[in-house]
């Protein structure tokens, strides 16, 4: 049996553990320079709130007070799920993180047990512990898992624990499935699958192998198995190496200031280098892409981007930033104002295959000790309290932040203080 754990309404809910009067009123968390809505609480939900609404769309319900608006506070979010994964790894050696919010664990082992009362114990633990609230499922295969948890959030109220462990069970959970709520079938799949009559996972299990191979090959096989309680796909207890990593953002400001777009480019060429550094990977090549607000109907328009090969692979932070000026240079014009700029690595390869050419200077060997130390110093005492001079002296006109909360759990200044 695998269980998938899953916090509920993760950012809102850690909005509510260190201000317990927001609870059971309308929350909404906002994306990076507090443009839409990327996370809702239950009651903003019951208003009508959808997922991705611009904030101006509700102006006036937070006017009113009926909403109450949070600015996203990713430092806050990383480390509660740090916190919460340490206490799920507690219930199970044997655990994949799935995302921020959700973790499969892996009970296949573990002999007869009751898998609802193990789901209790689980949700008691992190509430007591963490305080925010989650959803366990119980299934013979990840996918069932997945559904399960949906019917524990959505219809097991009073325990929040859902377990799918005998056919007759299985049948049940799959007709009150919707198809396009199916884990592994995305957007095109299920148009396609309702223009054929498909309207339920259970619906989905009943297709010959044929068709279902001829129009969405083996992955819909193998997810045609997984709702059947036939498991196929495995354990990942090491996050996948991914092939490219882009980092960007929108500006709160259009800008056609160089110095301003330069220091927001290294920034995030500085942002690259540490993701290549934590998966120990190595970049050949850096793309640097910048445009003006498409919106804007009173200037021109105008977006590029260039390509950068890096002859000596590198993941070194101030390598990335030179080439990145380098591209910057090229495509940028003074004539426009920016709204959005950003930097993506590819080619990526392991770190330790590194080819080195013929007149390797050493250079790279000496970034990589200080780009060690200098990542053990902010993992040691906060996210950039070392940088690159190219990165400016603060962040924060990078972004728009006005509702952001404490970061309580991250930052000596701003812990929580009660007073008695």
């Amino acid at each position: 049996m695998y269980a998938l754990v899953d916090g509920n309404n993760f950012y809102a809910s850690c909005e509510r553990v260190f201000k317990p009067s927001l609870r059971d009123k309308p929350i909404v968390v906002l994306s990076n320079n507090d443009g839409v809505i990327v996370a809702r609480s239950n009651e903003a939900k019951a208003l009508g709130i959808k997922m991705g609404t611009p904030i101006f769309e509700i102006n006036k319900l937070v006017a009113q007070g009926k909403i109450l608006v949070f600015s996203s506070n990713y430092p806050l979010y990383g480390d509660m799920s740090h916190r919460m994964m340490q206490i799920f790894s507690e219930f199970s050696p044997d655990m994949e993180v799935y995302s921020i919010d959700e973790a499969f664990l892996d009970f296949s082992t573990f002999g007869n047990i009751d898998f609802k009362k193990k789901g209790i114990d689980i949700k008691a633990k992190v509430q007591k512990n963490i305080g925010v609230p989650v959803s366990v499922g119980f299934g013979q295969t990840k996918t069932l898992a997945k559904i399960a948890n949906r019917i524990a959030k959505k219809f097991m109220t009073n325990t929040g624990v859902a377990v799918i462990d005998t056919p007759k069970k299985i049948e049940k959970a799959l007709k009150m499935t919707e198809i396009e709520d199916v884990w592994g079938i995305g957007r095109r799949y299920s148009h396609f699958l309702k223009q054929k009559g498909v309207k339920t996972a259970w619906d989905f299990t009943q297709l010959s192998d044929t068709f279902i191979k001829k129009n969405m090959s083996v992955v819909g096989l193998r997810t045609k198995e997984e709702l059947l309680g036939i498991s196929c796909i495995p354990m990942e207890f090491v996050p996948p190496t991914r092939k490219s990593i882009r980092t960007a953002r929108t500006f709160v400001a259009a800008t056609n200031s160089y110095d301003f777009v330069a220091e927001a480019v290294a920034n995030f060429a500085a942002s690259c280098g540490q993701k290549l550094r934590s998966q120990q990977s190595v970049a050949h090549l850096l793309t640097v892409f910048l445009r003006t607000n498409p919106f804007d109907k009173k200037n021109p328009y105008y977006a590029n981007s260039f390509t950068i090969q890096i002859t000596e692979a590198s993941s070194s932070s101030i390598d990335l930033i030179q080439h990145a000026h380098k591209a910057l240079q090229i495509i940028f014009k003074k004539k426009y104002k920016y709204k959005k700029a950003g930097v993506m690595v590819s080619g990526l390869q392991p770190d330790k295959h590194r080819q080195l050419t013929l007149f390797d200077d050493g250079h790279y060997q000496k970034h990589t000790k200080v780009m060690r130390v200098m990542d053990k110093l902010n993992a040691e005492n906060g996210y950039e309290l070392v940088k690159i001079g190219a990165q400016g002296a603060s962040r924060a006109k990078l972004l728009k932040q006005e509702q952001r909360s404490s970061r309580y759990t991250t930052r000596w200044d701003e812990l929580l203080v009660i007073k008695c």
